[in-house]
């Protein structure tokens, strides 16, 4: 069941929480339910039999302190997913650093310190693969974090997400707040953001394999040179890692969620091309830049607790190309 807010008052917080933390009949805040994760999240929680609430930006603007304090005073959610946050490609992390480091600090210091305020039971805060060194060993295990420097093009970002989990190890110390972390790789699928100025690669791609296709054009620009390796994470597998992860998991450390496969993006292209059926050329544009040169997650420590991703890359591309065809009057 969906619900925009009810009354209810918290469960006390213990020190030592369940061995398996239960989400049926809870009320389960997912912020950012809009955005892919989120949405995502809010229907896999509906099936697990979860009250979910969510608000919208017409009602309270997240990086404002006192509007979340009021607002999670009177909701009272006995559980919180933090999936909001300003996100984007390169181009947008490079054009909005302020944007990018202000809107995400303050959006996850509100959520979190409201949460241990209001007495959250349990907390899952979503960072990203960003968090890691750019020369990071691969693949990248958790304790990898702040053992080198960061990739320029999206260290904003990156910064803000390493104090999200820096945030929920402090409260877990000080307050004994169940609050824990996990750090998904690239994520893609429905609900995506197909905007080409601020975009992902694989909606960036999917976009313009299919505009070239339907536009009858022989060749398909590509950023960068195509090298680089990256890991790619279907949206509704990454919402059941969470799920699991909530139910399942109690700790300091974060976890990574991903595949712990990865493929270049020359490889990612070609499959977008076979995917959306055009059949040119592409072309690389090697003025642009391709960031890190592989991020590919170890995802042992998330294997060990009991969990894998069970859709291909190809398949959850063709599942992403479905929906971006049935809803391009709203999104392209």
């Amino acid at each position: 069941m969906i619900s925009n807010w009810s009354p209810k008052n918290p469960s006390a917080m213990t020190a030592a929480p369940e061995a398996a933390y239960r989400l049926k009949d809870r009320l389960v805040w997912v912020a950012g339910h809009r955005g892919m994760v989120g949405s995502a999240l809010v229907g896999r929680l509906a099936a697990e039999g979860a009250e979910v609430l969510t608000v919208g930006r017409d009602s309270i603007d997240l990086r404002r302190q006192t509007e979340v304090e009021e607002w999670m005073a009177q909701a009272r959610p006995e559980a919180v997913f933090v999936a909001a946050a300003t996100v984007g490609g390169i181009l947008a992390n490079v054009s909005r650093p302020a944007d990018f480091l202000y809107d995400n600090l303050a959006i996850e210091a509100n959520i979190i310190n409201s949460a241990w305020q209001t007495g959250v039971q349990k907390l899952l805060f979503l960072g990203s693969s960003c968090i890691y060194p750019r020369l990071a060993s691969q693949p990248m295990a958790e304790d990898a974090l702040l053992t080198g420097p960061l990739e320029p093009t999206n260290e904003w970002y990156a910064i803000a997400k390493i104090a999200g989990i820096k945030l929920c190890q402090a409260y877990r110390r000080q307050h004994g707040a169940d609050f824990i972390s996990a750090m998904p790789t690239n994520l893609y699928g429905p609900g995506d953001n197909f905007d080409l100025q601020s975009s992902h690669v694989v909606p960036a791609l999917i976009r313009k394999a299919d505009e070239a296709k339907r536009g009858g054009a022989k060749t398909m620009n590509v950023w960068g040179s195509g090298k680089p390796r990256r890991e790619f994470l279907y949206v509704d597998d990454a919402a059941d890692a969470l799920v699991f992860l909530m139910q399942h998991y109690s700790g300091e450390d974060h976890v990574n969620v991903g595949t712990g496969e990865d493929v270049t993006i020359a490889e990612l292209a070609q499959t977008v091309m076979a995917v959306v059926g055009f059949e040119g050329e592409l072309v690389f544009d090697t003025s642009k830049p391709d960031g890190a040169p592989r991020k590919l997650m170890d995802v042992g420590r998330l294997n060990a607790l009991g969990w894998q991703a069970g859709t291909s890359l190809q398949g959850g591309l063709a599942r992403a190309y479905d929906w971006y065809r049935a809803n391009i009057a709203e999104v392209a």
